[in-house]
């Protein structure tokens, strides 16, 4: 395993992670030796004191000792874990750094995101396949169990977010896009009453599953509601006053605010606002902007529980509203 240092971390932290995933890969056992301070100082062209803190760190860490303050030695057996994302957001953040907090720090995360790239995301886990102790992947459809992903070992593999397909004999914390969506309209139905129509931001070019509009529509219909689908916004669209909104995507929830300001409308003035997946902005902005999703700090939690405590989990997580001032 080669070490090549980057900009995106300290020479500390990616030497202290370079060492950690060699114990984890079992290139350095319990009871080896470390080479010298020195030595990795020289092979890797680092000062001194790069080296000596990264030892410190894994000493606190509980993964190396030393003999008299030298001679250090792997102390005990790092576990390592794949967590495959499919692409950055805030919330995604919010999952990862519970998961961290939650964990021993004998742990080593290593963190990949497939951007909804189904070939990278194939490459990423035939390579990782016997490479980790645990493998939390976030599945490439939610639809279907991605094939790679039947070459790791079921009791190894946390199913996270999408889901609906047949699961048998794997764990999974996932999330509802259907009936939980439908769920969590009803449960603010009244207050969607005021509205003379709603709208579903969609987004073809999302990787969001499809079956919410179904839903979503199917919400509509059941309560007589009148609503249109939007699969994506053009320099035509306009906000409806007296309309709401539910946004799938960031960015359009951007261009919406940004619409609406352009004809004179405020969110929950003038029209509703409900966007998919809380993000910490969503406080601040336009008064507060209402949020629909499940809770990521919780998905971490579990992801964790799984992790340390090997307990297979077979949850799906409630589709809830964290309600603002946005309708």
């Amino acid at each position: 395993m080669e070490l090549k240092f980057n900009n995106k971390n300290t020479k500390v932290q990616q030497l202290t992670e370079y060492i950690q995933k060699s114990i984890s890969a079992n290139k350095l056992r319990v009871g080896d030796k470390l080479p010298s301070i020195n030595d990795l100082s020289k092979q890797h062209h680092l000062s001194r004191d790069t080296v000596f803190k990264a030892f410190s760190e894994l000493k606190n860490r509980g993964i190396i000792d030393s003999i008299h303050g030298k001679n250090y030695y792997v102390a005990s057996h790092s576990k390592s874990i794949l967590l495959l994302l499919d692409e950055y957001t805030p919330f995604k953040e919010v999952l990862y750094n519970k998961l961290k907090e939650e964990l021993p720090s004998y742990y080593y995360i290593d963190l990949w995101f497939h951007q909804y790239n189904e070939h990278l995301f194939n490459q990423l886990i035939n390579n990782a396949v016997g490479m980790y102790d645990r493998y939390l992947v976030m599945n490439y459809h939610n639809e279907t169990l991605s094939e790679a992903l039947t070459r790791i070992d079921k009791k190894k593999l946390l199913l996270l977010d999408f889901g609906k397909f047949n699961k048998n004999g794997y764990s999974y914390v996932c999330q509802d896009f259907d009936t939980g969506l439908y769920k969590a309209l009803d449960s603010v139905k009244e207050q969607l009453k005021k509205y003379k129509k709603l709208f579903l931001v969609f987004n073809r070019y999302h990787k969001h599953p499809v079956s919410s509009k179904e839903y979503f529509g199917k919400f509509c219909l059941e309560n007589n509601f009148h609503f249109e689908i939007i699969d994506e916004i053009t320099e035509k669209t306009t906000v409806v006053e007296n309309a709401f909104y539910l946004v799938i995507k960031q960015d359009d929830l951007v261009k919406i605010i940004k619409k609406g300001r352009q004809g004179g409308l405020t969110s929950g003035e003038n029209y509703g606002l409900l966007a998919y997946n809380e993000n910490p902005f969503y406080e601040v902005i336009e008064n507060g902007v209402s949020s629909i999703g499940v809770n990521w700090v919780e998905m971490g939690a579990l992801a964790a529980i799984f992790v340390a405590q090997e307990k297979p989990l077979q949850l799906f997580l409630p589709t809830e509203i964290i309600a603002r001032s946005s309708f």
